[in-house]
């Protein structure tokens, strides 16, 4: 018996959200709609323009992990914060939902704990501005190697990529997790970070994981083609697994050279922070307990569904009577 179902490595970012609307954002210099990473004066700048503040932890993988546990798999994730106000809260909430945040804050004259300040517009798109602080700093000194053994599933963040000694974190958790019988997978994160790292990503996916997650865009990023039919069937001549969100339009897993499409509730969101985060913790929580592929989509589609429909990026709702009431568990 492995030690945890689920570990996922990433950025340990506390999340700061308010609701503003796109005169707030052009005032302020917010680009609409995407993720950019910001300098920490920057940062104070943004958090002081905040008239309102939902604080919660975040990070993308850690936001699937987060999700993963609330339906009931063990879970862990490797991440790296300060001894700083932030980090303490980051490692207490992590643990109080049931997580094992594995590494102690990191004590001494480091950069502090990461943070993103996140704007939600009136028709729910977020625009994220993020400082990454300590968390980009992960090495494979926080990587347990008894962690990263005893998973039966280890879900990495492709956001790491940006510095050589998360890459290296990155293959020494997943050769580790594999040399002991585990599945590899990667949030592809963001088309400008495949941009930034096409070559290691591809080089990861052919050679180091068993299943890919993405959206639309970074699939498509990933071999620079605008057909999506032509970039999952490139992709999955490289990995056993991938799977492919299309937001309204519904989800594309292959399987080899096997599609499958499950088609997706359309809902209006209230906030689309966290979306692609419980897609992937819904999706994996069906291969980590034995279902096919169609019934972890539509698992992931019902958790993804349902984050939309709140500020946060984890979940609220009850998930296992959700998908109890859907007929998937």
């Amino acid at each position: 018996m492995k030690t945890y179902q689920l570990v996922g490595i990433g950025n340990a970012v506390v999340d700061v959200i308010t609701q503003s609307d796109d005169s707030f954002l052009d005032h302020m210099g917010i680009e609409k709609g995407i993720m950019q990473l910001i300098e920490r004066d920057r940062a104070e700048v943004l958090y002081g323009a905040m008239e309102t503040r939902v604080q919660t932890p975040g990070g993308s993988v850690a936001n699937t992990i987060a999700g993963a546990g609330a339906l009931g798999l063990k879970t862990a994730f490797i991440g790296r914060v300060h001894d700083d106000a932030l980090g303490h809260f980051y490692a207490d909430a992590m643990n109080d939902a049931g997580i094992d945040f594995v590494n102690p804050p990191v004590k001494g004259g480091e950069l502090p704990s990461s943070r993103s300040m996140i704007f939600v517009s009136p028709d729910g798109e977020r625009s994220m501005n993020t400082y990454l602080g300590i968390s980009s700093e992960l090495s494979s000194d926080d990587v347990p190697g008894d962690v990263a053994g005893g998973a039966d599933l280890m879900f990495l963040e492709g956001y790491l990529f940006d510095k050589p000694k998360g890459k290296a974190a990155f293959l020494e958790a997943a050769r580790t997790c594999r040399k002991n019988g585990g599945k590899i997978g990667i949030a592809i994160s963001d088309p400008f970070c495949v941009d930034r790292h096409r070559g290691d990503f591809l080089s990861l996916i052919e050679h180091e994981v068993d299943f890919v997650i993405g959206n639309e865009d970074e699939i498509k990023s990933l071999f620079e083609t605008d057909r999506l039919e032509d970039a999952l069937m490139l992709t999955a001549a490289l990995c056993p697994l991938v799977v492919c969100t299309r937001s309204g339009d519904g989800v594309s897993v292959m399987e080899g050279t096997v599609r499958t499409d499950v088609p997706v509730e359309k809902i209006v969101p209230v906030d689309a922070t966290g979306a692609g985060d419980q897609f992937a913790a819904g999706f994996l929580f069906g291969m980590a307990t034995g279902r096919d592929v169609e019934t972890s989509a539509r698992i992931g589609c019902v958790c993804a569904g349902e984050v939309i429909t709140h500020i946060g990026p984890r979940p609220e709702a009850d998930m296992a009577t959700l998908l109890k009431t859907a007929g998937l568990i």
